[in-house]
């Protein structure tokens, strides 16, 4: 039968393949970061629970940390000024002191955002399966990995078992073919897919990019369209192997060499799909269709060319009326008019970073604008390289002095200005082009307005002080492999700077540390389970809206948390405070009475919970003391991060019976949902629908059981598969123990104290 890649990947991975009610996929890299980790690592400790494959997981720090110069860095516990962060950041010490994982901290050169460090390190492998706990891990399928993310149960479900429950998932074609234009760039081609397919057309899929144009792009380019697969509601992108991708894997220091180079290269051949696979979905795109582009509102698919105008609510009331009410939701938020043309919206701020475009190439893109120019002077530009090592390289090519000659902030390695969880923030009302992957209310800080764009024209952004199309500086060049690989005097030069790859430590030639830390019979029951769920008897608080996403449930500064509760408060804390005086906003549902004690939230449109894969959305929701979520869709990882935390989401799809529901909570009347009965009934018990849940789900909630447990209780077949997998895939086992400590390699900081001399 012909399959994807993406079904030759999956079907490699599964533990047990006639296991369809709780599949388990085998992880062969693990990647960890401060932010939704304590949590996991508190779950071991309470379970006496090793982490069973150090040889797998690979830690850093990016979405907390400064990005602050560091010639005066010392240690994380005296760097980092805010309390919340630096307790997340010593405490990831801390754990991977303690479970021996190697990390590449602060005062390691090769720290920099998770999603650059791994491929840049050579961690990501085609074929193989990649576990982060952040949403835009898809990012590392561009070399053809299966990469998935979740929240922190499943962070723990991974430590402990090296497996996450994973469901088969739609495939997703979407083709690409022609040159592209000038001034475009891979950014471009996924800001069009998005405008095309809207933030849930791909809700249940895995994407795989192909086409003329995909192959003509850099393993670079296709990292920011695997990173953003995710703003369409998919599971992952991906990008099947080629020479491109060869080549750019080649001598990195967790890569196969030798003898194991070719056993791999031999494999990783066979990695594409098949030319008869059944395709769920298809989309094509000319590439000469596609334009430099904005986003003008709080959606990532609130998508316009650059030539374009902003849309008018008036002209969607009729037939699209929820469409309608978030366009003037969002053009309220953004401060903006309709159809007013793109180029006349001013910026305050200009920044290039985060995992989506903070590689060489993309500071390449923007010093080639910025040579000889000028920031314009009402414009704060601030340039945040993706890693120590982009840094290194950059500032070998020159862009550096570039950058800062035309008036750019030059900064460390950071997450910075993606998301409000470090210094690097907007303050209201400030207007930013971002080359972020989000542009969510709040997203870059409380009351910032963000429009993403490429780095090309964030640069053009920034020298003009408004919204610019890039052409008019650039007369040749776009994203393709032939000029984005070059530096700006045209040498090619490999994207991660030259640094030689690790020789093998001694305990690695030995063949240590390539085990399972197996768990002792008594850790396989967890000590505590999920809260049960049988009746829920409420009334149903009422939403009207579409695409609640998870900044939205729950701010990203509330991230900092390493406790699972006490989110509560801070719930929809946007909708339910007066931004100024931060009193109560009457009007909001959740500040009216019987709504403050609602168990039921009951929401009309659709894609709810879409964004960030933590869970803490789903914490604060249930420590306000929801226990059930009924909408006509959710974002799939949300979805997933529910049933694990006691939270029953219904997908409703009658949308009679949604409307049933609804209008009983505007009465004010509680509804009953009855979990074993599958049922949904009114006020007099009366039937007003019956919902669909997966038996796995349904029974976990029931009984209050944890994946772990139960995952645990099949831990003889995780230790079968792993050592099978071990004798086929022997180049996947082991190669973390390869890297050196930094100052073993020159890539310290010479007044640390904390190295990591591994």
């Amino acid at each position: 039968m012909p399959l994807t890649l993406y079904d030759k990947i999956y079907q490699e991975h599964l533990v047990n393949p006639d296991d369809k009610a709780a599949p388990l996929l085998y992880i062969d890299s693990h990647l960890i970061f401060e932010v939704p980790t304590a949590q996991a690592f508190d779950g071991l400790k309470k379970n006496n629970r090793p982490v069973r494959r150090t040889d797998l997981t690979l830690a850093t720090v990016d979405h907390n940390v400064p990005t602050d110069d560091r010639s005066k860095y010392r240690d994380a516990a005296s760097f980092v000024k805010e309390p919340q962060a630096r307790t997340q950041i010593t405490l990831l010490e801390k754990n991977i002191k303690e479970h021996d994982i190697r990390y590449l901290g602060m005062s390691d050169r090769r720290q920099g955002i998770v999603h650059v460090v791994g491929p840049e390190q050579g961690l990501t492998l085609p074929g193989s399966t990649l576990f982060c706990g952040d949403s835009h891990t898809p990012t590392h399928g561009a070399v053809g990995a299966l990469a998935v993310s979740g929240g922190t149960s499943d962070i723990e479900h991974v430590l402990a078992t090296q497996t996450v429950l994973q469901k088969k998932y739609k495939n997703f074609r979407v083709q690409v073919e022609g040159e592209l234009g000038p001034g475009v760039y891979s950014k471009d081609i996924v800001l069009h897919l998005l405008g095309k397919i809207g933030t849930a057309g791909a809700t249940g899929c895995v994407i795989e990019f192909c086409g003329s144009t995909i192959r003509n792009l850099s393993m670079e380019a296709r990292m920011v369209l695997c990173n953003m697969s995710i703003e369409g509601g998919a599971r992952s992108g991906l990008v099947a192997p080629d020479e491109v991708t060869f080549e750019y894997l080649k001598g990195r220091p967790l890569v196969p060499s030798g003898a194991e180079w070719y056993k791999a290269l031999t494999y990783w051949k066979t990695l594409y799909s098949d030319e008869y696979a059944l395709w769920d979905f298809s989309v094509l795109i000319n590439a000469s269709d596609i334009a430099p582009s904005i986003t003008w509102g709080t959606s990532p698919d609130d998508v316009i060319p650059i030539t374009g105008h902003l849309p008018d609510p008036a002209d969607f009331d009729e037939k699209q009326p929820f469409k309608a009410a978030a366009i003037r939701r969002s053009l309220k938020y953004m401060a903006l008019e309709p159809n007013i043309s793109a180029t006349s919206i001013k910026v305050d701020r200009v920044f290039i970073g985060s995992c989506t475009n903070s590689r060489i190439e993309d500071l390449r893109a923007a010093a080639k604008v910025a040579r000889g120019r000028k920031v314009a002077d009402s414009v704060y530009a601030m340039v945040v390289p993706g890693s120590g090592l982009v840094r290194q390289q950059a500032e070998s090519e020159g862009l550096d002095v570039i950058l800062k000659a035309a008036g750019f902030d030059w900064r460390e390695a950071g997450c910075s200005m993606c998301l409000a969880m470090n210094p690097d923030v907007l303050a209201p009302g400030e207007r930013c082009a971002s080359t972020t992957n989000r542009n969510f209310e709040g997203r870059q800080g409380p009351g910032g307005r963000t429009h993403l764009v490429s780095p090309a024209m964030a640069a053009a952004a920034a020298i003009k002080g408004h919204l610019t199309d890039v052409r008019e500086f650039l007369t040749s060049g776009n994203g393709s492999i032939a000029t984005t690989q070059l530096t700006l005097e045209g040498d090619k030069v490999s994207s991660y700077g030259k640094v030689a790859a690790s020789a093998p430590a001694s305990n690695f030639e030995n063949g240590g540390d390539t085990f399972a830390n197996r768990p002792a019979q008594q850790a396989k029951r967890s000590v505590e389970g999920i809260p049960k769920f049988r009746v829920v008897r409420s009334v149903a608080a009422p939403f009207d809206m579409q695409n609640i996403n998870t900044d939205l449930v729950i701010p990203g500064d509330y991230l900092k948390t390493v406790k699972r509760t006490g989110l509560g408060p801070h719930l929809f804390e946007e909708l339910r405070y007066d931004s100024t005086s931060h009193k109560e906003v009457s009007s909001f549902v959740l500040n009216q009475d019987p709504y403050r004690k609602s168990q039921i939230l009951v929401c009309t449109g659709e894609n709810f919970g879409c964004g960030s894969s933590r869970e803490h959305a789903v914490w604060a929701l249930v420590d306000f003391g929801f226990k059930c979520v009924i909408a006509p869709s959710f974002a799939s990882i949300f979805f997933n991060n529910s049933g694990k935390n006691g939270l029953l989401a219904i997908p409703l799809d009658d949308a009679a019976a949604l409307r049933k529901i609804h209008a009983e909570g505007l009465a004010k009347r509680e509804v009953e949902v009855d979990l074993p009965k599958q049922e949904i009934r009114d006020f007099e018990g009366r039937l007003i629908t019956t919902f669909e849940v997966d038996s796995y789900t349904k029974h976990c909630l029931i009984n209050g059981l944890d994946d772990i447990s139960n995952t645990l209780m099949s831990e003889e077949k995780i230790f079968d598969f792993e050592t099978k997998q071990q004798t086929k895939f022997p180049w996947l086992f082991g190669r973390i123990r390869k890297l050196q400590s930094p100052r073993r390699l020159g890539l310290h900081l010479p007044g640390a104290q904390d190295i990591f001399d591994w």
